[in-house]
């Protein structure tokens, strides 16, 4: 009989190590009076500054914005957001302004909040903005991830509208665009990282990636065996993933090709619990976050673009079960502890909000750079008008290296990208040579110019040339994997557009000590 050989594959992976890290009790917000509505949202904002959470109230709707360091027990009388006149669904903070949330209501509208940089003394009960448009409550709002004032709404009208809040109007009764596509309520919507598409889940049971612009439904799918209730789209992997429940009433996960939502490319059944599953995905480490809703389990996985796609890595665990969940952006995560996410778990029973951190296990205490890839800043990208005329653009990206600048991402006009990079390379040429006919007209003012420049550039102060916007180039580690080569490339092709730009920079100052230099030398003739 031959023998057998067996051959186990390894995977290797960065996460494979990641465990979670319950705050201590004095790390924690105690006696919050956390809402007991049953709708299945995340009922918890948090940026670097403040968290957000929907509380309960008597006679109408409201929710706590509490500092983000003021921990530990909570005054019972502490000031409120109250002017909702109907129970509070949804709020989210704006991503580009920490002192600006969203909130909506069972009364139909949404309201638009300006947060005082002090501590609250009394409630907040006027808003900045009112949004009138929805006939029925507003169960879902969604701030766009690029455009600055673009805002989405869903209620149970089955009507998503686009809000420009630009406006100088504080009520506004006209959106941009109704979205008019679903015959069911919509129970989540996620974009995609540069905002141009939009995924959505009905109750309708199907899935729908969705044009916002053009109103236009691009693909739409359900599949007989998953009933959905989430859905996210997976950053720029040309993927969705999706939670809900199988015919046999088990929690389910599906991943999904959002350019053939027909049959999924992954489907898994999780356990038989009746609790909802929150999808969170970062799209920096390609890692998946699972939060059960009504237990205290968080699984997470790492995605892959070749199969088998979905990578389990581990399960945080814990006895104490979560209503609601909020989630921390990066620029305000723990570098120092290489601390990747930051959950903030909803605990009503014990009137309790517990931050859960996500640590990669290293010994050194420097920077890690490998895991903290550059991502999304407090900037937006675009204007709402810019968004609204059709253009499209990234995120502008930032390291979280300390004292590093954000990147400023270039504008892609659907189907003209080329003609965008053509552009760009003409001004650069159509600048040289602007440049060139300065240099014959006036060779010495110039010479003068550059030896200025030689002499400023060779100063201790401008040695750190080999840093890429906070990314060591020369100290970073060879790249192991595809994703990771992808990741080194990108952020050479930003280096090299960052030093055309200062090229093009450099020459039109050598231009204005030129013009100068001219003008001295009038001067003084005169």
């Amino acid at each position: 009989m031959p023998a057998m050989s067996w051959h186990p594959q390894y995977r290797s992976s960065k996460f494979r190590h990641v465990y979670g890290k319950a705050a201590s009790k004095d790390k924690c917000y105690d006696c919050v009076p956390i809402t007991h509505n049953i709708n299945d949202n995340h009922f918890c904002a948090v940026n670097p500054s403040f968290i957000a959470v929907v509380t309960e109230c008597v006679g109408g709707g409201a929710f706590l914005v509490i500092p983000i360091k003021q921990t530990g027990k909570l005054d019972p009388h502490y000031p409120k957001v109250c002017g909702h006149k109907g129970n509070v669904l949804d709020i989210k903070w704006n991503p580009f302004n920490d002192f600006v949330i969203a909130s909506c209501s069972e009364d139909a509208t949404v309201k638009i909040w300006d947060i005082p940089n002090q501590l609250l003394k009394r409630n907040i009960t006027t808003p900045k903005k009112e949004l009138l448009g929805h006939a029925r409550r507003v169960g879902l709002i969604e701030w766009h991830p690029t455009a600055d004032n673009i805002l989405f709404s869903s209620g149970y009208d089955y009507k998503i509208m686009i809000w420009n809040l630009g406006v100088v109007d504080a009520v506004i009764s006209n959106p941009v665009k109704i979205l008019d596509a679903h015959k069911d309520v919509v129970l989540s919507m996620s974009f995609n990282t540069d905002g141009s598409l939009l995924a959505t889940a009905c109750r309708d049971r199907k899935i729908r990636v969705i044009d916002p612009r053009a109103g236009t439904v691009l693909q739409e799918g359900s599949y007989k065996s998953h009933r959905v209730n989430k859905v996210s789209f997976l950053g720029n992997m040309k993927m969705l993933f999706s939670t809900g429940t199988s015919r046999w009433n088990n929690r389910q996960i599906a991943l999904w090709d959002q350019n053939d939502l027909s049959v999924p490319l992954l489907e898994e059944d999780l356990d038989g619990s009746s609790g909802l599953l929150f999808p969170v995905y970062d799209s920096d480490t390609h890692m998946l976050y699972v939060v059960g809703k009504g237990d205290g389990n968080i699984r997470y996985y790492e995605i892959s673009p070749e199969k088998p796609y979905l990578n389990y890595l581990m399960e945080y665990h814990s006895h104490l079960p979560q209503k609601g969940i909020g989630m921390m952006p990066k620029r305000g995560l723990d570098v120092a502890a290489c601390e990747i996410f930051r959950f903030y778990k909803l605990i009503p029973t014990k009137s309790l909000i517990e931050p859960i951190s996500m640590i990669v296990p290293r010994r050194s205490e420097s920077y890690q750079a490998d895991i903290y890839p550059l991502t999304a800043a407090a900037q937006p990208a675009l204007t709402a008008e810019e968004w609204l005329a059709g253009i499209n653009k990234g995120p502008l990206l930032v390291s979280l290296r300390p004292g590093s600048e954000a990147v400023k991402s270039l504008p892609q006009f659907p189907d003209q990208e080329p003609l965008t990079e053509a552009t760009d390379l003409s001004q650069q040429q159509e600048a040289q040579g602007r440049i060139s006919v300065e240099d014959k007209q006036k060779p010495r003012e110039i010479e003068h110019g550059r030896k200025r420049l030689k002499v400023e550039e060779s100063l201790p102060e401008n040695q750190q040339t080999c840093l890429s916007n906070g990314f060591d180039i020369f100290q970073c580690p060879p790249p192991k994997t595809e994703s990771e080569l992808l990741q080194m490339y990108y952020r050479q092709q930003e280096e090299i557009r960052r030093l055309r730009e200062l090229v093009i920079q450099r020459d039109i100052q050598i231009k204005q000590l030129s013009l100068e230099l001219r003008n001295l030398c009038t001067d003084t003739d005169d």
